[in-house]
Order: C-alpha cells, then sequence, then structure tokens
C-alpha cells in the first residue's frame, strides 16, 4: 500500500519504520494523514514478518499536532460532523494502542498537541534530550480531548493538571519524568537508542509480545482488581498452550535460542 503523507520500510529483521511526511507543515496531522496511520497501524499488525514497528520524522519537528487548515474545517462543520471527525482520530490512536507488535516512537524534534497523543498510543518513546514539548491546545481555546484517555493512562491525573490546563511548555527530562518519554538522548545517538531498542524487542516471542501488549490493555480497561486478577489467570493459560511457550522453554532448557532470536 502506498501513502501520501507517510513513508514505510520494512527491513529483512521485520522492522517496519513509518515516518510522518509533511514536512512543509511540519509533519502536522490532517485528515489524510490520520486516515492512513490508522490503515498502516491496521496492516502492520496483520502483518506476521513485522514484529516491531518505529513511527519518526525528519527535521526539526517531530509532530506540530493537528494542521491549522484541518482545524479551520473543523470550525465550519456542525456538531455530528466534528463528533465523526474526532472518532477517526480516536479511531487511529486505538489502532496504534492495540498494533499487537511493540510500537517505538522516535521524536528528534518538538512535538505539539496531537503528536502528544501518538506517543501516549505507543509503547516506549525514545527523545533526543533538545527536544520540547507541549499540549497547545488551551492557547487555541481548545482542549487535548480527543487525546485524552491516552495521555491521561500515561500521565495520570497529576500530570494532566500540571501539563495540560495552562499549556506550559516542557523539556524532554520532564517528558521523562512523568512517564511520556522512556529516555532523552543526545541528537546523535538517538538512532543508536532506537536501534537498542528493536534489538531487545527481537529477543522476545512475537506471540507473547502481542499477548503482554493485550493483557495491559485489559487492565487499563478496568479498575477492579479481582477482574485484572481473573483476567491475568486466563492469559497465563492461554499462552501455555501457545507454540511460541513451548518452544521458547524447550529452548531455555536445550540452552539453545529460540526459533525467534535468529533474526534479532
Amino acid at each position: 500500500m502506498s501513502y501520501k503523507t507517510l513513508k514505510l520500510d520494512k527491513d529483512s529483521r521485520g522492522v517496519a519504520r513509518l515516518w510522518l511526511n509533511r514536512p512543509d507543515k511540519h509533519h502536522a496531522m490532517n485528515a489524510q494523514m490520520i486516515r492512513e496511520l490508522h490503515q498502516a497501524a491496521l496492516a502492520l499488525g496483520r502483518d506476521q514478518a513485522v514484529r516491531a514497528v518505529v513511527i519518526g520524522s525528519d527535521g526539526p519537528i517531530f509532530c506540530a499536532g493537528a494542521d491549522l487548515t484541518w482545524m479551520q474545517e473543523q470550525q465550519q462543520k456542525d456538531k455530528v460532523s466534528r463528533i465523526a471527525e474526532a472518532r477517526t482520530l480516536s479511531d487511529m490512536l486505538n489502532a496504534i494502542n492495540n498494533l499487537p507488535k511493540p510500537v517505538i516512537i522516535r521524536v528528534q524534534g518538538n512535538s505539539f498537541g496531537g503528536g502528544l497523543g501518538l506517543i501516549s498510543a505507543a509503547d516506549i518513546t525514545l527523545s533526543a534530550v533538545s527536544a520540547k514539548f507541549c499540549f497547545s491546545e488551551t492557547r487555541l481555546g481548545l482542549i487535548p480531548a480527543t487525546i485524552g484517555p491516552f495521555i491521561w493512562r500515561r500521565l495520570g491525573e497529576a500530570g494532566l493538571r500540571r501539563l495540560i490546563i495552562t499549556a506550559r511548555m516542557f523539556k524532554a527530562d520532564e517528558a521523562v519524568r512523568c512517564g511520556l518519554v522512556a529516555d532523552a538522548v543526545a541528537s546523535d545517538r538517538l538512532d543508536e537508542a532506537v536501534e537498542a531498542e528493536i534489538n531487545t524487542a527481537l529477543k522476545a516471542g512475537p506471540k507473547a509480545m502481542a499477548a503482554a501488549k493485550a493483557l495491559i490493555n485489559a487492565f487499563s480497561q478496568t479498575p477492579d482488581h479481582n477482574a485484572q486478577n481473573e483476567t491475568a489467570i486466563a492469559a497465563l493459560a492461554t499462552i501455555w498452550e501457545t507454540d511460541g511457550a513451548r518452544e521458547g522453554i524447550n529452548a531455555f532448557f536445550a540452552k539453545t535460542p529460540p526459533p525467534w532470536s535468529n533474526s534479532g
């Protein structure tokens, strides 16, 4: 599948790199990019050859958030149409959140608004230490509503109160402290850090990683501890029945690499 707002390539190890590709708009998300990100997430999730996904961009800005022209278009629509458009963004973020492969975000530059929603829907974000972040919506008289559930799960109430109400700009080190970013490194070490995360992921069982991610998502859907316990018990019983569990355990006792590590 070809995309107009994204660039996609895959290597022989099963690593897919999905690059935001609207450099003239600082990679801001419009309706087409949102739609294409959704399509790409679903396609990569189905592709059995893909074992890890990296999302990034080039240039001084990782993602400028929502495209201003797209936002102006929303202003002209009625409430029903706005709800439908917001749902497309929510569905895209949900597809990334549920993608059954580790999703690594590579942030080389500043990120604003919806770009932070993209980060919050992923699994691991690595940032250049020089990058800055801002939930910029209230500066425009808006709120980060559609991305809200994703950033809530990442930052919690205290983080949201500090960062989204006043739209304060914050640096990468604070993004690490609040949990939005896993690690911030020098710009010339960013690709090295991403590669280290990829290599770690390639040593894990693909089906086990998918099941682990599904379990985490299941926990986030209910605050009830007893329900979480039952979900965990059922998930463990199910994973024991997979070929991956049998092959991984047998390889451990045989002191040989599991089959999926051959390309790692």
